[in-house]
């Protein structure tokens, strides 16, 4: 197992490389930079962008090192990544490692309750349609899911705060932010109901559209599986269907579905982007909008490194969960 966990750690070293360079690339092509950007909010102050001498520009350049080569800069950067030092912002000037670890909570709870009620009610859900194929149910939840899962994020969110959010309708739940203006005067226990009662919203529109594609994946999971020769001999032997369905179908059929868990931690961060712009929410994917929109290099870079990180961290822990579902599999084999 040892063998095994420090082979995929080397693989995570050049793959984090790769996408950081990648990324790093698509930053610099990308139209657009801070040079500008100060040069643009110079002529909004009274300064036409014409008076700006050239000497001003590279003063900015030099500012912000980027009149340096490209391959300078990106190494750089790598070497101050290693005592996780990600500069500083080039929009407020904040250390970037303290405003990534202001939004980074956030963001992780709001994904790690979507994800925990995606595969609590799916998996139960989809084994619920699939011992029941072609049933009028089965067809009911089947197109239920279907619309459900053909709803973009932001509609959904619209629709919320339109009925239930304050907006013609009911007035339910708060739309804006994470807590209520005077939250240091609560208890503990408050402050925790406060924060869950602003974060139903965004968590049914992160939910929604996962909780419809693993329900559907789970049912054609569970479908191929309970129609395999042992799931056949264990009914012939007069096993009761509910040990039948619980104990040998599902217990196979997770395995893909835990394959998807590696993929669906950064699908849901990447899907956070909109939720948290929407709903206010000071949290990674907000941080990396206005990122983005104001050039802020370091900032983007580091949320870019973060979240691959987090993604093949995801993918390792993904492998290490196959062991423990299916005995069968090995280290020794999968190394092979």
């Amino acid at each position: 197992m040892l063998a095994y966990l420090l082979k995929r750690f080397f693989l995570i070293v050049p793959t984090f490389l790769g996408i950081t360079f990648v990324t790093f690339l698509i930053i610099q092509l990308a139209p657009g930079n801070p040079v500008s950007l100060k040069i643009q909010q110079l002529g909004g102050e009274g300064i036409k962008s014409e008076t700006v001498s050239r000497e001003v520009i590279e003063q900015t350049k030099k500012l912000y090192g980027l009149d340096k080569p490209f391959s300078v800069q990106y190494l750089q950067w790598l070497k101050r990544i290693v005592t996780f030092d990600f500069g500083e912002s080039y929009k407020d000037h904040r250390p970037v490692l303290k405003k990534i670890g202001e939004a980074l909570p956030i963001t992780l709870l709001l994904n790690l309750i979507s994800i925990f009620l995606i595969y609590t009610i799916s998996i139960p859900l989809g084994v619920f349609s699939a011992v029941r194929p072609d049933s009028r149910t089965d067809k009911i939840i089947t197109l239920f899911l279907f619309i459900l899962y053909s709803l973009p994020s932001f509609w959904i969110a619209m629709i919320l705060i339109m009925f239930v959010g304050g907006g013609e309708y009911l007035d339910l739940f708060p739309v804006v932010g994470l807590f209520s203006r005077g939250i240091e005067q609560l208890s503990w226990w408050g402050k925790i109901g406060n924060a869950s009662w602003h974060l139903v919203l965004p968590v049914i529109t992160l939910t929604l559209g996962g909780f419809a594609f693993m329900t559907r994946f789970s049912r054609a999971q569970l479908l191929e599986v309970i129609r395999q020769d042992y799931i056949r001999t264990a009914r012939a032997k007069g096993v009761p269907e509910r040990w039948v369905v619980w104990k040998h179908a599902v217990r196979n059929a997770l395995i893909p579905m835990i394959t998807l868990m590696g993929t669906l931690l950064p699908g849901l961060i990447g899907g956070s982007v909109i939720v948290e712009q929407i709903f206010t929410i000071p949290g990674m994917g907000k941080l990396g909008f206005e990122a983005v929109l104001s050039r802020d290099y370091p900032t983007v870079m580091a949320i870019a490194a973060i979240e691959a990180l987090l993604t093949l961290l995801s993918i390792l822990i993904s492998d290490l969960l196959y062991v423990m579902v299916d005995p069968r599999i090995s280290f020794e084999r999968r190394q092979s």
